[in-house]
């Protein structure tokens, strides 16, 4: 379809758009059917699209909008939480088992995850570009692989998320936990596990606003530490995994200002329901988002 198709098609199927000059601008800078996932809430028929009376075109804009400046906010977030994890790993691993752990097998839990998991490291590794790892590549032969302090700032979050899994040691991965506030390794390995996820869906600019996420969280039964004090209803949204990523900056810093500017978002754009995105009506009160 052309543009103007396009723009037809929907107004045939209900949507009200505004300012037929403007979509159309839209349109050609953002593909059809990657709006189409912000105006899909507004159907009431998934087999013809037909639109719900009222919906409006500036509606579709509006969530597109805050799902993208959402994805900046958030992986300016994990970019904070990412490297403070690689740093812990590699100080409570490496004092355990030496800074060649990860190329050792008797480190691991599962061999065929090892040897997967080896294999994607030197890949990673290989086409890395850091003057670190060009610099130590000719200075040494043996082993093929730098120590734990240079590779895994190399790695990418689901390779170190892989990693951290397999690892047998599960004392070391308790420590690195603590530094985060959190009970015992398990919760932190899920935690890594949703954090890839939602890392993957917005490095390829997918919509995280109202997705439901292959695998939620294990959120914390109790804490020492401010937290929810009601479990979420849909623990596959989004709001699930912001709870982990406040809980998360607040034990990295705790002079971080995430919660302010996630509100100043949602004060920016006051048409977004949260609800949308797996949150409660009372989510504002709880300890963790005040």
């Amino acid at each position: 379809m052309t543009l103007a198709e396009q723009i037809r098609t929907l107004q045939t199927r209900g949507l009200t758009i505004e300012n037929e000059a403007d979509a159309t601008l839209l349109l050609e800078r953002i593909s059809y059917f990657r709006l189409a996932d912000y105006w899909r809430p507004l159907e009431t028929n998934k087999m013809t699209h037909q639109f719900a009376d009222g919906s409006c075109f500036s509606e579709v804009v509006t969530c597109y909008n805050f799902d993208k400046e959402l994805k900046v906010l958030l992986f300016s977030a994990i970019q904070t939480i990412e490297v403070a994890v690689r740093a812990k790993v590699i100080k409570h691993f490496s004092q355990t088992s030496g800074p060649f752990w990860f190329m050792d097998a008797a480190n691991a839990i599962n061999t065929s995850h090892f040897q997967s998991n080896l294999a994607r490291v030197r890949t990673e590794v290989a086409r890395s570009k850091e003057p670190y790892i060009k610099e130590h590549f000719l200075k040494y032969d043996e082993p093929d692989l730098p120590p734990v302090w240079k590779t895994l700032e190399v790695v990418s979050l689901g390779t170190l998320s892989k990693l951290f899994s397999n690892f047998s040691d599960n004392n070391a991965k308790n420590l690195v936990a603590a530094d985060f506030r959190l009970p015992q390794f398990l919760v932190l390995d899920s935690w890594l596990e949703s954090l890839t996820a939602l890392r993957n869906y917005i490095a390829h600019h997918a919509r995280i606003w109202n997705r439901r996420f292959p695998q939620k969280p294990e959120l914390l039964r109790r804490s020492h530490y401010p937290w929810i004090a009601t479990r979420p209803r849909q623990p596959f949204k989004l709001y699930s995994i912001l709870c982990c990523i406040v809980y998360w900056l607040n034990a990295i810093d705790d002079k971080n200002a995430f919660v302010s500017d996630f509100k100043a978002l949602l004060k920016k754009y006051p048409n977004v329901n949260p609800v949308m995105m797996g949150f409660p009506a009372s989510w504002s009160q709880e300890p963790l988002w005040k």
